[in-house]
């Protein structure tokens, strides 16, 4: 999970400054030596850190803190407000033409995701009401071509293509002509990656640059790849000249390094980042959600945002009826799995609910997609009755159940115990839901 060891480490150098009642210089120094040691492991920038920790501590020193009545809370406020400005502060928006053609130049390294995050963006495009036309200027690495038409094919977005014998700054001048002509609004190029940056592939997009109006270059970096993503950034920037950032595989980088460092380092924001291999997992970013995220106060925001976009609400209307009359049964459990999983898995969920992923740890597994099987055969090893009505599974009924599924007894009461702290999950996601209302934001309510 994104900032995973940054977050719980952060975390734990807060909650020694939470239970002071005074502060010292010299707690906010060993606190900020901490902090900084964390921020390095994470694989920030040894400059930016630097930089970060001097706007800390002089703020934190101020007597605005020392004689503050909750000091601990202060110097937790000054860090979220200082990572937020790390980030960037403001969102910002991809820029459109609101009339005529804009045209989008997709680069990065090959391997970084960048074919998978043009279908994406331009399936993100779609819906907001834009017609995307997919051109595939890659045409060396094998099958790249393929993969954009499957891609384009499952967003419901054309592909334009010239075949593998074409230079691509001629397939880039043919693709906007027959935007031009067939309505399409808005020209995706993904060009072509290499494995390390050279001279061909920059002259190669120079080419493309100088023959056509670009309106917006887009740089696709790996955020697994840490203090290499910020290098990749400064190259691209000082060669080609960027507008932009997608940060893709940060669901996979428990550091969180690149996303800490690159607006810092090139002084270009990050537009989007990339949270799962699903074509529907790339989330606008948002400097403000993303530090309350490290800092363990949840993203409420994007998580009513995801609940709106996959969310059946007569589903989840009927579910929170159930929970108010203590009906919830296995079957709803099952289809709460399902509901999640939409949503990215449990462990995203709980990870933006303030107050609820560190008491929840030890049930992400149950919907973890290998395990789902073995759950569904579980469940169904039981009567319609045992389903409804849980309280009545004793070990016998359980020992049966656990022949049924061809699992051992263990695991029918671990599923079992899961489902109950579920239960009791889903019992506060209802009032903070507003009742179960995903579209009003002002009636959430956090758990605590």
């Amino acid at each position: 999970m994104a900032f995973e060891s940054l977050s719980d480490k952060l975390q734990n150098v807060f909650k020694n400054l939470r239970g002071k009642g005074r502060l010292s210089e010299a707690d906010v120094k060993a606190s900020l030596k901490e902090v900084k040691m964390a921020l390095l492991e994470a694989d920030v920038s040894f400059k930016v850190v630097k930089q970060f920790i001097k706007a800390v501590e002089e703020r934190a020193i101020g007597a605005d803190v020392m004689n503050s009545l909750t000091p601990g809370q202060q110097v937790i406020k000054i860090v979220h407000e200082e990572l937020i400005r790390l980030m960037g502060s403001e969102t910002t928006e991809l820029k459109l033409n609101n009339s005529g053609i804009t045209v989008l130049m997709m680069m990065g390294l090959q391997g970084a995701g960048k074919t998978t995050t043009a279908a994406k963006l331009a399936g993100k495009l779609k819906a907001k009401g834009k017609r995307p036309l997919l051109v595939a200027c890659d045409v060396y690495r094998p099958a790249a071509i393929k993969q954009l038409q499957v891609n384009g094919e499952k967003q419901g977005v054309e592909v334009f293509t010239m075949g593998e014998n074409q230079k691509p700054v001629n397939i880039a001048k043919g693709a906007y002509e027959y935007a031009r002509k067939n309505g399409f609004n808005v020209v995706l190029l993904d060009t072509a990656g290499r494995l390390h940056i050279d001279e061909d592939m920059m002259k190669e997009l120079q080419e493309i640059r100088e023959n056509l109006q670009i309106d917006q270059t887009l740089l696709t970096v790996d955020a697994m790849t840490g203090q290499d993503a910020v290098n990749v950034a400064t190259a691209f920037e000082e060669k080609i000249g960027i507008d932009g950032v997608i940060l893709t595989k940060l669901d996979g980088d428990t550091r969180g390094g690149a996303a800490l460092s690159i607006k810092a380092v090139t002084g270009k924001p990050i537009l989007y980042v990339g949270m799962g291999e699903k074509l529907s997992d790339l989330e606008q970013f948002y400097p403000d959600r993303m530090a309350s995220r490290i800092l363990g106060m949840g993203d409420v925001l994007t998580l009513i945002e995801k609940a709106q976009e996959t969310v059946d609400e007569e589903k989840a209307k009927a579910m929170t009826q159930k929970l108010k009359k203590a009906q919830f049964g296995f079957d709803d459990y099952l289809e709460s799995m399902n509901q999640m999983k939409k949503m990215g898995g449990l462990s995203s969920v709980l990870a933006m609910m303030p107050g609820l992923g560190s008491q929840m740890k030890g049930i992400e597994d149950a919907i973890d997609e290998k395990k789902m099987a073995r759950t569904e055969a579980i469940i169904l090893s039981m009567t319609p009755k045992e389903r409804s009505n849980p309280e009545i599974l004793n070990p016998s009924r359980k020992h049966r159940i656990a022949r049924g599924a061809g699992v051992d007894i263990a695991e029918v009461n671990r599923l079992v115990k899961q489902f109950e702290q579920m239960r009791k999950m889903m019992k506060q996601m209802p009032g903070m839901m507003g009742g179960g209302k995903f579209g009003k934001r002002g009636r959430f309510k956090f758990p605590f």
